[in-house]
């Protein structure tokens, strides 16, 4: 009998593959395409279980789609620009090209021998001059159809690394890598116009059908569409040219609660303010040093600052608000402005306490429910919109509405009485891409002092990044390479200075799905490839991408059909979206001398009676449940190790079979193991029959039968993205197989199925058992199997037998079988007469079709 040996096997069919050019993707007219992408990786140098799954996820559809006969484009490519790269260069010297490079050459290594159905000759990275060069020209392409602008925009600057910040990267007020106190500073940046797409963007949601509605539903909020009111309050004594402080606000409902007036510290009337007051100036400073994402504001505690200014309500000119800088208003949402109805939001009512401004209600509960009002020490009441409420200062005068009808309302009178206009406003707001650093795309401008912001020549494209920068001083190295930064100008030939932005790296991974199309390309795309392959039929990912790497990405497919790149029909440019859950470990650590964490690897521990302990020293271990693998927590598995102990098909096998593929995974070297051993015993059934002498058995019909119901359910359980139903199928059909005693060519014919269906899963075992039984070609083309419908119907049921409530036989009966039949056949069975040891039941209940409960 031969053995099962993986580390044999797999390499053969990977070559076997390779030189028959099976995942070659290849435009093929007389055929249905299908697109299949996961989103690609950053070379951070190693891949980890979480890569395993994401990738065998969609090898299982791609290597499916193959067989059913579809020309499968299955790409893989690298997100490789952005700042680690840099902080590597920065941490060991070198250069980031060299660190990116050499990580993507070792992740390549380690996945190749997972077998993925990959078509590598697509192969590219963001970082190659050949990806970013025709960036370029795109940015060119929307820079003239007014899709790309520059404006001034505040934005965290970290002093000491010289760079913007993205919000995610100020952690409490500090420098994610610097840990210098970040600012506020006003810097001239490049925008793209995302929002102008809001309501198309918003709208187009809803035919996005096979999307996970919660990513629909964060990408509706991001997009935050809202219907409000815009007017303005009248200043009294304000500045020169500052008569007005306009406001838009959700909720006019409760203006006639207002008790203060709050503006951004980068409102233009702070700006006017902070050049003549020293503590204004001081206070809108110290305000610019906060983080500028809801959630630091939120966190934060509120704090204002009295301008000593007033404004008059619009409804009442005797009535004067006072004007506060806030540090929770920012400039970017809305007009940078509020007015504060403490009644009914607790930011407003904390602000109000903390600085004795008035509480006033304008609406009260419908019913009596026993709370204590704001005005009466109450928390802020802000019940749902849809919930109706008493408006006791309303504009509808004192009267029952919900917050929607009581909104409207306060619109209509606004506009009645010239207070105002009614209007719809979106949260979303344009992409600011400029990115002060060196390991970017280059923006592909020049500035002139006669020509203005001049675009580079596309002869002139790529813009390639010099490689002789160092980084052994803070700040851009392009801001200080005069060869590079100092160029004529393309339009005037005067002397003048490239750009020396980079791109936010969201632009390389907005477009990458598309140039997968044809990647060699001296364009973007070629017209006829993209019109044939896309859109990506099915697109594989993280939830951590669900805003804005799939919004940049609707944005970018709308530009690149307005600049004739992509079609119309791949406006929309993902089908079909699936999230994946992740893959977690154990932790365990211990201890130093300070009571600091040490954390450890799984392969350092060893289990003893008394639990964990490490391998080395034999010192007790604290284990914590699991939890995502992580680097800095070092409950990782690399699956190199998996490989070489397993096989590739044992680690693929594990993940898909777990638990479903939308949810976690917990990673165990049991559930490994368990897994090998299985394929192992297939490999076993695979040599039996074999080895079986030609001739008949009994049961052929049923193990036909079988076979096709296996068809069936396999090919259910993989369109519908249910991985680990397909194999707990294919877990029944093998133990079904085991069990037969049909002859010789059902068994061949049940067995080369088996290797069928299980090869999108277990690709390598599949090829070798396939070649075993004499099947022609490799499995991996062979076409996919078809149930017979015929044989799917079911004759007969299998009757569970309860004895006392639990489980204890099966009897197997036709369908049609009258009920007193039934019970003969159940008073026969050799567990129920052991029970009854001659008695009578007391209860016999059959219930047709289902189960059968003896009460002895």
């Amino acid at each position: 009998m031969s053995r099962y040996t993986a580390a044999d096997l797999e390499p053969k069919w990977q070559k076997a593959w390779e030189d028959a050019g099976v995942f070659t993707a290849k435009r093929d007219e007389s055929k249905p395409k299908y697109y299949v992408l996961e989103m690609f990786p950053y070379p951070s140098g190693r891949i980890h279980m979480g890569h395993v799954r994401n990738y065998t996820m969609g090898d299982v559809i791609a290597r499916y789609k193959i067989a059913s006969g579809f020309s499968v484009l299955h790409p893989m490519g690298w997100d490789a620009f952005g700042m680690p790269a840099e902080n590597a260069a920065m941490a060991i010297g070198g250069h980031p090209k060299t660190w990116t490079y050499d990580n993507i050459a070792q992740m390549r290594d380690q996945m190749k021998p997972l077998g993925l159905s990959i078509d590598w000759a697509r192969e590219f990275a963001t970082c190659d001059p050949e990806y970013y060069g025709q960036q370029q020209a795109m940015f060119i392409d929307f820079l003239e159809k007014g899709l790309v602008y520059r404006k001034n925009a505040v934005v965290n600057w970290d002093p000491v690394d010289m760079t913007v910040l993205a919000n995610e990267q100020v952690i409490d007020g500090k420098g994610w890598r610097s840990g210098a106190t970040v600012e506020r500073r006003e810097l001239t940046q490049w925008f793209f116009k995302i929002s102008d797409y809001s309501e198309e963007l918003l709208d187009a949601l809803d035919g996005l059908e096979n999307w996970p509605e919660k990513v629909r539903t964060m990408q509706a909020n991001w997009i935050g569409k809202s219907r409000g009111l815009q007017f303005a309050f009248s200043m009294i004594d304000g500045p020169e040219g500052h008569d007005r402080v306009e406001v838009y606000t959700t909720r006019p409902d409760t203006l006639l609660g207002a008790s203060f007036i709050g503006i951004s510290p980068d409102h233009p009337l702070a700006r006017v303010l902070e050049r003549d007051n020293k503590d204004i100036a001081a206070f809108n400073a110290e305000c610019r040093r906060m983080g500028t994402s809801e959630e630091d504001l939120e966190k934060a505690e509120k704090r204002g600052f009295d301008t000593g200014l007033r404004v008059r309500h619009p409804f009442d000119t005797a009535w004067e608000l006072p004007v506060y800088i806030a540090n929770f208003i920012l400039m970017d949402y809305g007009t940078g402005a509020i007015f504060g109805c403490p009644a009914h939001d607790q930011r407003d009512l904390d602000f109000a306490r903390k600085y004795d401004l008035p509480v006033v209600s304008t609406y009260a509960p419908a019913k009596d429910e026993g709370l204590d009002l704001p005005e009466d020490g109450g928390d802020a009441y802000v019940p749902p919109k849809t919930e109706p409420v008493i408006y006791v200062r309303g504009f509808a005068g004192e009267t029952e509405q919900t917050g929607n009808e009581g909104i409207e309302a306060a619109i209509a009178f606004c506009e009645e009485n010239g207070v105002g206009q009614g209007v719809t406003k979106y949260r979303l707001r344009d992409w600011g891409l400029s990115r002060q650093r060196y390991w970017g795309c280059p923006i592909p401008v020049v500035h002139c002092d006669d020509c203005g912001v001049v675009p580079e020549k596309k002869e002139n494209l790529p813009v390639e990044l010099p490689d002789d920068v160092s980084f052994d001083q803070p700040g851009n190295p392009l801001d200080r390479h005069p060869t590079w930064r100092d160029v004529p100008c393309p339009s005037c030939g005067k002397p003048a200075k490239r750009e020396t932005d980079t791109m936010d790296t969201f632009v390389d991974s907005s477009w990458y799905f598309a140039r997968f199309t044809s990647p060699r390309a001296d364009t973007p795309t070629v017209a006829e490839d993209a019109a044939y392959w896309m859109n990506v039929d099915q697109y594989i990912g993280g939830i951590e991408h669900a805003i804005l790497h799939l919004l940049y990405s609707r944005f970018f497919a709308r530009a690149m059909n307005i600049c004739g790149h992509l079609p119309k029909s791949a406006i929309e440019p993902f089908d079909a979206l699936f999230t994946q859950g992740m893959v977690t470990h154990e932790i365990y650590v211990t201890r130093d001398e300070k009571d600091r964490p040490v954390y450890h690897l799984p392969e350092d521990i060893e289990w003893h009676e008394s639990g964990a302990r490490l391998g080395a020293t034999g010192d007790p271990v604290s284990v914590i449940p699991s939890a995502k693998m992580s680097k800095s927590k070092k409950n990782v598995v690399d699956p190199v190790n998996i490989i070489k102990a397993f096989g590739a098909d044992t680690a693929r096998w594990f993940v898909m079979s777990d638990s479903p593929p939308e949810r976690d995974v917990e990673w165990t070297s049991a559930g490994a193991d368990a897994a090998f051993k299985h394929l192992s015993r297939v490999w076993m059934l695979c040599d039996r029959i074999a080895e079986m002498p030609e001739g008949e058995g009994t049961g052929d019909d049923d193990l036909i039968r079988a076979t096709h119901r296996a068809i069936a359910d396999v090919t259910q359980s993989i369109e519908g993205f249910a991985f680990n139903k397909a194999i707990a199928k294919l877990y029944e059909f093998a133990n079904t197989l085991s069990k037969s005693k049909a002859g010789k060519a059902a068994q061949r014919q049940a067995v080369m199925t088996l290797a069928q269906l299980m090869s999108p899963m277990t690709p390598h075992l599949a090829e070798d058992i396939w070649a075993y039984q004499g099947g022609a070609g490799l499995v991996a083309t062979a076409p996919w199997p078809k149930a017979d419908p015929a044989l799917l119907v079911e004759d007969t049921v299998t009757l569970p037998i309860q004895i006392n409530g639990k489980r204890r036989s099966e009897i197997r009966v036709p369908k049609d079988m009258p009920k007193e039949q039934v019970e003969k056949l159940v008073l026969a069975d050799e567990a129920v007469m052991r029970a009854l040891d001659g008695s009578t039941p007391k209860k016999l209940i059959v219930v047709p079709g289902r189960i059968v409960n003896v009460v002895v």
